[in-house]
C-alpha cells in the first residue's frame, strides 16, 4: 500500500472502530491522546531553555507562559469532561524552569489519560462549570479538550520554527 493511502486508510479504520462503540465521545478522546501527548511533550522538549521566555511580537505570550498554560488547560477541561475534581497541583507559572514545566505538562497529560480511561459518555449532557462563570455541558468541555490539544500543539509548533527548531511532527 502506498504511504499516501494509508494514513486515510488508518484513519477510516479508527473512525469506523470508534462509530461502533458504546462511548463514541470518550473514546475518541482516549483514541486521539496518546498522539497529541507525545508530539505536545516532544514540541515542549525540544524547545532550549533559553527560549521559554521567547514571545513572536510584544502582544503575544512567551512559551513559557504557552506551556503554563496547557497545563491548566490539561487539569481543567479533562477534569470536566471525565466528572472528576482537578488535580490538587501547585499552579504553573511562565517563569518556572524548563524542567518543571517539563514535568508538570507530563503530569497533566497522565491526569488526562487517567481520567479519560474510567470516562464513559453518561455524563455528558450534565451541566458543569467549565471555566469561571461559564457553565456547558461535560460534552462541550470534551469538544474544547480536544480542539484545545491541536491549538496548543499548533502554536508550540510556530513558536518552534519561529526560533529554527523544526517541530516533532515534521521530522522524518
Amino acid at each position: 500500500m502506498k504511504k499516501a493511502f494509508l494514513i486515510p486508510a488508518l484513519l477510516l479504520a479508527v473512525s469506523a472502530a470508534t462509530a461502533q462503540t458504546k462511548n463514541p465521545v470518550s473514546s475518541a478522546l482516549r483514541d486521539i491522546l496518546p498522539g497529541r501527548q507525545k508530539n505536545t511533550i516532544a514540541a515542549i522538549e525540544a524547545m532550549p531553555a533559553d527560549k521559554f521566555s521567547y514571545k513572536p511580537t510584544p502582544d503575544q505570550m512567551t512559551f513559557g507562559h504557552l506551556v503554563a498554560h496547557m497545563i491548566g488547560a490539561n487539569n481543567t477541561l479533562c477534569s470536566k469532561a471525565g466528572s472528576v475534581p482537578a488535580p490538587k497541583v501547585e499552579e504553573a507559572k511562565e517563569s518556572d524552569g524548563k524542567d518543571k514545566l517539563v514535568a508538570a505538562l507530563k503530569a497533566s497529560f497522565d491526569f488526562c489519560a487517567d481520567t479519560l480511561a474510567k470516562m464513559d459518555d453518561s455524563k455528558l449532557s450534565e451541566t458543569t462549570e467549565v471555566f469561571p462563570g461559564h457553565q456547558a455541558s461535560r460534552a462541550w468541555a470534551s469538544m474544547v479538550l480536544a480542539s484545545s490539544w491541536a491549538d496548543h500543539y499548533a502554536e508550540a509548533a510556530m513558536y518552534l520554527r519561529l526560533n529554527g527548531v523544526l517541530p516533532p511532527t515534521a521530522k522524518k
